[in-house]
Parts: structure tokens; sequence; C-alpha cells
């Protein structure tokens, strides 16, 4: 249920009319706008009478909502949310490439990339340190080691950094990343979402494998729902009857995302296509349909990377691309 105010409401009347509903058993989301305040109700609704809260002097409208996700829901929250990582800001009209390795493999190849693509214009740097992979002979990443090669990566460069978290036994190991990265096999571990949204640092959740959008959402509402409102979507393509892609990369979820919740929605063009050359294209066509940002895989040698090189960019190829990226921005935000 969505409660919205009167403009001039005074601090004492709203306080009033939350502490009511909070008695009710009720958790409130208060959503402060430009010109309107927004409480947004969360719980057994049945309990409030909405003809009476409607008939409240300092109450414009009472509105039902029936979208099973409501902290993430653009009808609690009008306004875009807008995730701060120190100095880079995401959604709201921000704009955030996150740039790196698939999988840290040493100190000298993190902190080259890391310099290459900072060069070029990227905000964050991305790296896996504990990787997911479909054979349990692959790579899988040089876990705690990685993260300490990732932050010797942030002080040289400044970059903060974003890397995925697969299970909360390793919780105490990420005390000092800066965004945790859910990856698409995990959008749905529910127990990891709940403890992540304990946390009071940004998240980047990705998209499953075969996930609708209300599937997402719901996945964003649970650690939404445990306390942390810093939360990134992300569209990293989905498995559909196509057999020349690694996935097919939903473009049309980003306007729809943006449509139905607050948050940032940025996309992931490298795990979406899975071959080289065509993920510029889709980086471009994900920043000309207005997405927050971009996630992109970049490698200072593809050829001998232990993970996922055939869908990594070259830093030279890399450094092309934010220049069409910039042009096209102009063109999005003009």
């Amino acid at each position: 249920m969505i409660v919205a105010l009167k403009p001039g409401v005074t601090q004492e009347s709203r306080e009033q009319l939350m502490d009511w509903l909070q008695n009710l058993g009720l958790h409130i989301h208060v959503s402060e706008g430009e010109y309107q305040t927004i409480l947004g109700l969360v719980g057994d609704t049945t309990k409030v009478d909405m003809d009476l809260v409607a008939s409240l002097d300092i109450v414009d409208s009472v509105k039902r909502v029936t979208e099973p996700f409501k902290c993430c829901n653009r009808k609690f929250h009008p306004e875009d949310t807008v995730v701060q990582v120190g100095d880079v800001k995401i959604g709201g009209g921000n704009f955030c490439v996150m740039a790196g390795p698939c999988s840290v493999e040493s100190e000298e190849q993190i902190v080259a990339v890391a310099k290459a693509v900072k060069a070029s214009g990227a905000n964050m740097l991305r790296g896996g340190a504990f990787k997911p992979r479909t054979s349990p002979y692959d790579f899988a990443g040089l876990k705690a080691e990685g993260l300490e090669l990732l932050k010797i990566a942030r002080q040289e460069t400044g970059l903060p950094i974003v890397t995925e978290i697969m299970s909360v036994v390793d919780l105490p190991l990420f005390e000092d990343v800066d965004v945790l990265q859910v990856g698409a096999r995990n959008m749905q571990n529910f127990d990891l979402l709940r403890e992540l949204g304990k946390l009071r640092k940004p998240i980047l959740l990705k998209r499953g494998l075969a996930n609708t959008l209300k599937e997402l959402l719901m996945s964003a509402e649970y650690i939404m729902a445990s306390g942390n409102e810093q939360v990134i979507l992300c569209e990293r393509g989905i498995r559909t009857f196509d057999d020349y892609t690694r996935n097919t990369l939903d473009l049309a979820a980003v306007p729809m995302l943006h449509e139905l919740t607050h948050l940032p929605v940025i996309v992931d063009p490298s795990h979406a296509t899975g071959i080289n050359r065509l993920v510029a294209p889709m980086a471009m066509s994900a920043t000309a349909c207005n997405a927050d940002g971009l996630i992109i895989e970049v490698h200072n040698d593809p050829i001998h990377a232990l993970c996922d090189g055939a869908q990594s960019l070259r830093p030279e190829q890399f450094d092309v691309l934010m220049g069409k990226i910039r042009e096209i921005r102009k063109v999005v935000t003009a």
C-alpha cells in the first residue's frame, strides 16, 4: 500500500501517522520526493482502513500495490535511487563502467589491467577471486589471495573494486570489498541474499540464467527487506533457443526495469554474448537504451586467460569502445 502525503505536512503530523501505522505491525518505507512524500507500507495491509487513511487532512491519496515486490517498486520510491561507491555514482543519470578481467590471475596482470581501464575512463575495477565454474576441473579463482591482489590494484589506481561472493561463509573475507557481486547462479540463493541485506555496502545483483524480471526483482527484495537499499541490478543475458551466442542479451529488460523499479540497471555484454567481437556492439546498444552502466571483461592477454578469454576485450579495444560510448551518452542525455 502507498500513502502519498500532501505538500507541506509537518514532521509532527507525519510521525503521528507513521506511529499509528507501525503499531499495526507494518514496516514503512519513506521516500522523500521534491514535491511529495510517499509512505510505502510493507506487511499485512489488510489491517489498514484505506478510506480512513484517505480521509486524513495530511493525506493526498492511498493506493494498493498489487506487485509482490515492494521495497524496490518505483511506486514506493518514484525518484531514481543513486548508489554511491566512493566518488562513483550509479543511477539517476550517472553512468558507470566497471571493467577488468574475468579472473584475477596475478598481481602483475590485475594491476596492468586496472591501470589500462582507468586510463580509458572506467570508473570501477571488476575481477573474479571466487569463480563459479560449470566444470569442477576449471580454474575456480585465487580466492582470498585474489581479493588481496584486487586491493593492491585499488591502491595503485584508486578504482573501487567489484567482485563476486558465492557463499555466506566467505563474508568475513569481503569486509574491505567496495561492491559485492551476486552472480547469475546465486540470484536465488536466498540465505546469501538475506545476509547481504544486513550489510551496509552496495550489492550488484545479476539476473539468473533463466529467470524472469519479476524473479530478479523479488531477489532484490530479499536484500532490501533485510535493510540494505544499495542494490544495483544487472542484465547479463538469459538462456534461449539461440545456439550462436553464449546467452541472449535482453535489452528490453533495461527500459522495462526502469519502469518497474527505482534501482539502477547495468548491462553485462561480455557474459551475454561470450564472443569478443560482439561485446562492443552490445555495449553500445545497452548504452543507447539508457542503461545506468556497463560491466565489461578486459584482459591484457586474452589468448592465455585462465577464464573466459574468448569474451574479453584487449585494453586497446576497450579504449576504442569507451570513446564510442561517450559519444552515444551525449545523444542519450541530450
